[in-house]
């Protein structure tokens, strides 16, 4: 048995929140297997919204959400990192438990409510990252209490401007009361017009980097039009597909399959795969996609590209496989692709998109 295999075993029966805790702290003293050498292979190299990926597997925002690890993560070779959710003052979240496993399904549910440091706390712990180690994206949420969200995510991507290689608007959490209404047309209109705004002039002469917004599976298609007309309008550089979904599959088995919060792992691929072959056929392509949602295999990584998605996150799948998955999907990434006879990745994206209408 390897020490990963043990390590996981471990995890497995400890509560999940201690164990994610555990995992943290273990990154954070570097006691973890490295795998920079993962970083190269050209199939896998491309540029998104004007930043160079060497490969396109992240790790999905909630898993560092207090920017403590991200430097060991990435050298465990996934090709970026995103951190958070930062809300404007630390908050605690909601009361535990709030974390569960469903063993039998490979999912998980959690009903956490961006509990984090706060962003003060947070941008200090990524003033001093070195910026050579990898790429490294701020996600944004809210405080539960918050009167004004529109300005609070104004006034944070602005403090947040010079410390991430790209940022995420999240408007997706469903264990925020009143979070997805953001997602309706009028009020994401009012965000992303601020957004713009704040994108089209300087600060201190450095400009807004990338702006990425974070979506439900949990919408209709007339929601994704809106989303896509408002982001084309409003030139926003992407869209991660999807946060966890509020939905039960009548498949599921674990025990906790009732718990209130976001569903995760596993039974969100299908749903969320198919939302993002909406949101790529509709938008033409124009707007670059993450895919997030059930990957943990090379078979679900690669199905979630050619579905539309140029990058994919992985968060769950990390529960059940461990670490070694990004080496996995890595390896079997680049092999599919040419196999496929594809000279790069960007040549795969969108290309069974319809397979999925």
């Amino acid at each position: 048995m390897s020490l990963t295999t043990l390590g996981m075993k471990i995890f497995s029966k400890m509560d999940p929140e201690d164990a994610h805790r555990l995992a943290i702290n273990l990154l954070r003293f570097g006691i973890f297997p490295k795998n920079k050498n993962l970083s190269k292979d050209p199939i896998l190299e491309q540029d998104v919204f004007g930043i160079n990926f060497p490969n396109p597997i992240g790790l999905a925002a909630g898993f560092d959400k207090n920017a403590e690890a991200f430097a060991s993560i990435l050298a465990l070779g996934c090709g970026f990192v995103e951190v958070g959710s930062f809300t404007p003052r630390p908050q605690f979240g909601n009361p535990k438990p709030r974390a569960f496993r469903l063993f039998e399904d490979e999912a998980a549910i959690s009903r956490h409510g961006f509990n984090n440091d706060g962003l003060t706390k947070g941008l200090r712990r990524l003033a001093v990252r070195k910026k050579k180690l990898g790429l490294v994206g701020i996600n944004l949420g809210i405080n539960k209490d918050s009167k004004t969200p529109i300005a609070d995510y104004i006034d944070s991507i602005i403090r947040t401007s010079a410390y991430g290689d790209y940022i995420t608007v999240n408007v997706s959490s469903p264990n925020t009361e009143g979070l997805r209404e953001l997602q309706n047309a009028n009020n994401l209109d009012c965000l992303l017009k601020d957004i713009y705004k704040v994108k089209s002039s300087s600060l201190n002469d450095k400009k807004i980097p990338p702006i990425l917004l974070k979506v439900a599976p949990d919408i209709t298609n007339k929601m994704i039009e809106d989303i896509i007309s408002l982001a084309l309008r409003y030139k926003i550089d992407g869209l991660i597909v999807g946060n966890t979904t509020t939905s039960r599959p009548a498949s599921l088995q674990g025990h906790s399959k009732n718990e209130a919060g976001g569903l995760s792992g596993k039974p969100l691929f299908e749903l969320s795969t198919k939302i993002l072959a909406q949101f790529y056929i509709l938008s033409e392509g124009r707007i670059n996609l993450i895919g997030s949602g059930g990957v943990n295999s090379v078979e679900t990584a690669y199905t979630k590209i050619k579905s539309g998605a140029s990058l994919i996150q992985i968060y769950t799948g990390l529960m059940y496989h461990g670490p070694e998955l990004f080496r996995i999907i890595f390896d079997g990434l680049g092999n599919a692709l040419r196999e496929d006879g594809f000279a790069n990745i960007k040549f795969a994206i969108g290309v069974d998109a319809h397979r999925w209408h």
